[in-house]
């Protein structure tokens, strides 16, 4: 591995139909200004949550972690597990001591502001907490040790106390329209089912904002770092790095997704291991896609050229792989065959 990096790029096109799924205080589907026109955005905070659901369904329970401001009820819940015989008042009392004691403040037995904790985290403090006899400093550093993979994929801040923070290795853009988009309303009306003749009028009426668009999304991963926060294990960095890119891909916020149903799958991805530093490919849509007659095919020719011109300016990617590009020499021929490469890919490199 080259300079001792390797960063893990993806990208991918992805047509979604008429949707509301990331919406702003006012309930309009969120957008943003580039390259002069307006473009349909889905914010970076909504796809992960997104993606850590899908890590939630899909992977294994210990690997994912748990954000709340319920971290103390949380521990005590480890607490109960391995002495069945101590009560709950007692196990979060027990928790919040020792929580507190980690640098974490509480209110009523809650955490004043959203904590992001492991499952191995958690079942340590437990431990502390029962055996009674521990040292402060031993507290921060099991929080801080054996992250979650969603902990060290996105990180975790605390305004509390610094020393507990964990830098995310991964970067997750804003998806952004490869072309303009103008909002829509969707006027609605709902009947009462036991109207009568007499009153025949609407029992509910509204209307609500909606976009389509063709969407560019990008996300990377310091492979290197994600490698160390997971102990260098070789086998749950690859295997977890394999769920994060099938999560960016199929995961799906779930804003308004019962109005619209909106459930599509990227139609064109391009994922590269590179060994200088982490590319978005954004550039390619600056000027927008301009059409009448679709926009993923001309958004799919505009990223690949992009990817081209880029190689001007950065090393050649040490890997490629591609899924719904045809042109390209690295197809795969399904998401699964893609993954497996992948992984068998990113250890080489790491070993290397």
């Amino acid at each position: 591995m080259k300079n001792n990096r390797l960063y893990l790029d993806i990208h991918a096109i992805q047509s979604v139909p008429s949707s509301n799924i990331n919406r702003d205080d006012t309930g309009s589907p969120k957008t943003a200004q580039y390259g002069g026109v307006t473009r349909s955005r889905v914010s970076s905070q909504s796809w992960k949550k997104a993606i850590r659901e899908y890590f939630k369904e899909n992977g294994i329970d210990a690997e994912v972690g748990v954000r709340s401001l319920e971290v103390v009820r949380y521990v005590a819940s480890k607490i109960r597990q391995q002495d069945s015989d101590i009560s709950q008042e007692d196990a979060m009392t027990k928790a919040e001591n020792v929580i507190k004691d980690a640098g974490i403040k509480t209110k009523d037995q809650k955490a004043r502001a959203l904590f992001f904790i492991s499952d191995k985290q958690a079942q340590k403090l437990a431990t502390a907490a029962l055996d009674g006899d521990y040292v402060k400093k031993d507290l921060k550093e099991m929080i801080t040790s054996d992250p979650a993979i969603d902990i060290a994929l996105f990180g975790r801040m605390v305004a509390d106390d610094p020393a507990l923070n964990e830098d995310a290795s991964s970067q997750v853009a804003h998806a952004i329209s490869t072309h303009a988009v103008q909002t829509e309303f969707d006027f609605f009306t709902a009947t009462d089912d036991f109207s009568s003749r007499a009153d025949a009028g609407a029992g509910m009426l509204g209307t609500i904002e909606f976009n389509s668009s063709t969407m560019y999304r990008y996300a990377n991963v310091a492979v290197h770092e994600f490698f160390k926060q997971l102990n260098e294990d070789y086998d749950a960095t690859t295997n977890s790095l394999a769920l994060f890119v099938e999560g960016f891909l199929k995961s799906m916020p779930t804003g308004k997704s019962n109005t619209f149903a909106n459930l599509t799958i990227p139609q064109a991805v391009l994922i590269t291991l590179r060994d200088d530093r982490p590319v978005s490919l954004v550039t390619a849509f600056e000027e927008p896609i301009i059409s009448n007659r679709g926009f993923v095919e001309k958004s799919k020719k505009a990223l690949i050229s992009e990817h081209e011109i880029v190689q001007k300016w950065v090393n050649k990617p040490a890997m490629e792989f591609t899924l719904g590009i045809e042109a390209s020499s690295n197809e795969y021929d399904s998401l699964t065959d893609l993954l497996m490469d992948l992984k068998q890919q990113i250890h080489i490199h790491l070993k290397d």
